[in-house]
């Protein structure tokens, strides 16, 4: 993925509170999702020494992130090496459609950088929790409801996926020999 097109994006996206604030009758749902970090979660997110800008494709009006973006912002509080910034995946159409997946444009999709934007890891749409859930409920519509409650084992095993995946994507910049090399670690 090109680093010119993801940093341009990631400089053209919000921080949370503010892209939600673009639309907030529809961010209402979105406020109404806690998402909790346990002291081990908060203890491993301190942890983190590598700069880490993520970018999320998203939509306010998306059920599903509604339901996982207070999660990602959780996540992001937790270090002051994660940057995450949104962006509404209509406003970001070069990278929307660079990063469609099983040929659609999903939501929320997002993408992990090196400090250099460098493309790192990407995941969308849903965790592997949140698919064994819905494969488990065999109903609805591929979106949820914005505002549709999430069981709590359901929620929080989707919080520990999405922490799994910036952890991952952590430890791969800080065990790559070319940032090692740069940090002189």
């Amino acid at each position: 993925m090109d680093a010119t097109l993801l940093r341009e994006t990631f400089a053209n996206a919000l921080p949370y509170d503010r892209y939600l604030a673009t639309d907030a009758g529809r961010a209402e749902s979105w406020h109404r999702v806690t998402a909790s970090l346990t002291p081990a979660q908060r203890q491993l997110l301190q942890g983190f020494v590598r700069r880490m800008p993520v970018l999320v494709l998203s939509g306010i009006w998306c059920g599903d992130c509604a339901q996982q973006g207070p999660m990602l912002q959780a996540i992001a509080q937790g270090s002051p090496c994660i940057d995450l910034r949104w962006i509404d995946r209509d406003q970001a159409p070069a990278l929307r459609d660079a990063v469609r997946i099983c040929g659609g444009h999903r939501v929320p999709t997002v993408i992990w950088m090196a400090e250099d934007f460098e493309f790192v890891s990407l995941l969308g749409d849903r965790t592997l929790p949140r698919y064994r859930a819905m494969a488990s409920r065999q109903l609805g519509p591929s979106c949820p409801l914005p505002g549709a409650a999430l069981p709590p084992d359901e929620a929080a095993a989707t919080l520990q996926a999405w922490l799994d995946e910036f952890e991952r994507v952590q430890l791969l910049l800080r065990l790559s020999g070319r940032l090692r090399q740069l940090h002189g670690d």
